[in-house]
């Protein structure tokens, strides 16, 4: 886990019958948020199982080199993982939905961002409730601006506001391999017999930055209708960019 209890200070407010959270780094707690994230990020690469086969087989040098083919080399890719990968601890942590597929498992390759939906969190149906779905665009930043914030709103906006096609066969298709069939019974149940409606379906707009995200996702939370329940949740650790240098250079080994 991120483990945000440990290394940030949270603030909550309601804004045109949404919610914001402005989560911050607290103040000497750098080091705990880099040892947090240099622990988690491997795992959202490649399961951890798979790189104790590999060092089982063939040995710790091996496993390291597989682990490292898996990770971006370059400063914006990694930037943008690292916010996305956020984003899904975030879900874990501090919301009622989760997000059990890590998807950067399966990019094509380290160098080429991925597309669709960046997350998307499910709450399991439970007392005539059918699953609800949470729907997520995360952008990394070291200085955030307007027109970030707007085009991560278009993608949460699209397709209708839920979550696309595309996205729910994937989640369904990895949930399934990882042995996971009742779960990605209900996406598929919701996605291509009952239906899937604006009432089954939150979404996030996830930021993380250096600069104070508070009004950006003010603006745009105040632009929002009541279709949709949205949360804007930014994080904001001040040395962005040199944090996750620091963050991706100890994962490599270097």
């Amino acid at each position: 886990m991120a483990s945000f209890d440990e290394w940030s200070d949270e603030a909550e407010a309601e804004i045109n019958g949404h919610r914001l959270r402005l989560v911050t780094l607290r103040d000497g707690h750098g080091a705990v948020a880099q040892e947090k994230a240099v622990q988690i990020l491997p795992d959202h690469y490649v399961a951890t199982e798979q790189v104790a086969h590999v060092f089982e087989r063939l040995g710790k040098e091996a496993a390291a080199e597989y682990l490292r083919q898996k990770l971006p080399t370059t400063p914006s890719l990694r930037s943008g993982d690292l916010g996305e990968i956020y984003a899904t601890e975030y879900i874990e942590e501090r919301t009622d939905f989760s997000a059990p597929v890590k998807r950067l498992r399966w990019r094509d390759h380290r160098e080429m961002a991925m597309r669709g939906d960046d997350v998307i969190g499910l709450r399991p149906a439970a007392e005539g409730r059918p699953i609800n779905f949470l729907k997520v665009e995360a952008k990394s930043e070291a200085a955030l601006q307007t027109r970030t914030v707007t085009k991560a709103r278009g993608a949460l906006d699209g397709d209708g506001g839920l979550p696309s096609q595309h996205a729910l066969t994937f989640i369904a298709d990895r949930l399934y391999e990882m042995g996971e069939e009742e779960l990605s019974d209900a996406i598929l149940k919701a996605q291509l017999v009952n239906g899937i409606t604006a009432a089954h379906v939150q979404h996030l707009l996830f930021t993380f930055s250096g600069n104070d995200p508070n009004r950006f996702l003010r603006a745009d939370l105040n632009g929002c209708g009541d279709g949709i329940p949205q949360i804007g949740v930014g994080l904001r650790i001040a040395d962005h960019q040199d944090f996750i240098r620091r963050v991706f250079e100890e994962v490599f080994g270097e």
